[in-house]
């Protein structure tokens, strides 16, 4: 697990250990570079966020982090995590926010969380889930893999195992569709990893997918039809949850988040990039925010 604190010392591991990441969040263990000063914590200039490693969360936390530094002298803290760590240090009051609450998905959590969190309004608007293949995978609905099975390996290759969509595939999908397949959790870069080898080798592959997400810009990709008796997924939105007393402590931060929001093709430009680009993860988000000034700088509270 990696804490970013200092630019530079910014390199992000794509891959963490839920135990890890876990030790970390609930206070059990500290970072490897430093422990967080209790003077953050008390701060109003203090910003301590987590998110989960899926593309879209990478991408504009790397950029809030960015803009809560550079325009705004706050000293910044994000932690990688699991789903389910990540809503515990938030609702333990240890991480000031969550980014990515797909709410149709992480409602067991939200329950768990009660009133020791709030929700900070939507960062975007318009998530699309469901099983993608490649386009020349010959078929085009979630049923007809009942058969097929064998031509995707006997498996989905799926993501973090705490993840909402995970949850939904073992628990309803795989029973409702009868499906005789097995889904392997591994994380989001694991995922995309080994769909961009199946592709490069024409072999059938399964995966869960969202959208906003880099791969669609990358590959020819299709998301199966649900069956209407038996949908699981709808459009939704990703909200930022903060701790209940974030108001209160650090209502300019607090603020900043409320105002946070990316379009579509904003969020897809900014992932592509960094997907794309061979240069830290910092440098890219920084000449993205540079290029996209009038973006940054509306979510930024006026005093």
């Amino acid at each position: 697990m990696k804490v970013t604190k200092n630019r530079n010392h910014r390199k992000i591991s794509l891959v963490l250990a839920a135990t890890v990441a876990f030790g970390f969040l609930a206070g059990c263990g500290k970072s490897e570079e430093s422990a967080t000063p209790s003077s953050m914590a008390d701060s109003e200039k203090t910003a301590r966020l987590t998110y989960v490693n899926w593309a879209e969360g990478v991408a504009y936390t790397h950029l809030a982090e960015l803009v809560l530094e550079e325009k705004m002298g706050y000293d910044v803290e994000i932690t990688a995590a699991d789903v389910g760590p990540a809503y515990i240090a938030v609702a333990d009051g240890k991480y000031d926010a969550y980014m990515e609450c797909w709410r149709d998905l992480h409602q067991d959590y939200l329950e768990n969380a009660g009133d020791r969190v709030i929700s900070l309004g939507n960062v975007y608007e318009g998530t699309v889930l469901g099983l993608a293949v490649p386009s020349y995978v010959t078929i085009d609905t979630i049923a007809e893999i009942k058969g097929n099975e064998d031509k995707f390996g006997g498996r989905i290759v799926g993501i973090d195992p705490g993840a909402g969509m995970m949850k939904a595939i073992e628990a309803d999908l795989i029973p409702d569709y009868d499906l005789d397949i097995t889904l392997i959790p591994s994380s989001g870069p694991a995922m995309t990893a080994a769909l961009g080898k199946a592709i490069a080798e024409e072999e059938w592959i399964v995966v869960p997918s969202w959208k906003p997400h880099w791969m669609f810009g990358r590959w020819d990709l299709k998301i199966l039809e649900q069956d209407p008796d038996k949908a699981i997924w709808k459009e939704g939105d990703i909200e930022i949850i903060g701790r209940h007393d974030i108001d209160e402590d650090k209502p300019e931060l607090a603020a900043f988040l409320r105002n946070m929001f990316v379009t579509d093709a904003q969020i897809s430009d900014l992932m592509f990039k960094i997907e794309e680009s061979e240069l830290p993860i910092e440098e890219v988000v920084s000449t993205w925010m540079d290029d996209n000034e009038d973006v940054v700088e509306a979510w930024i509270p006026k005093t």
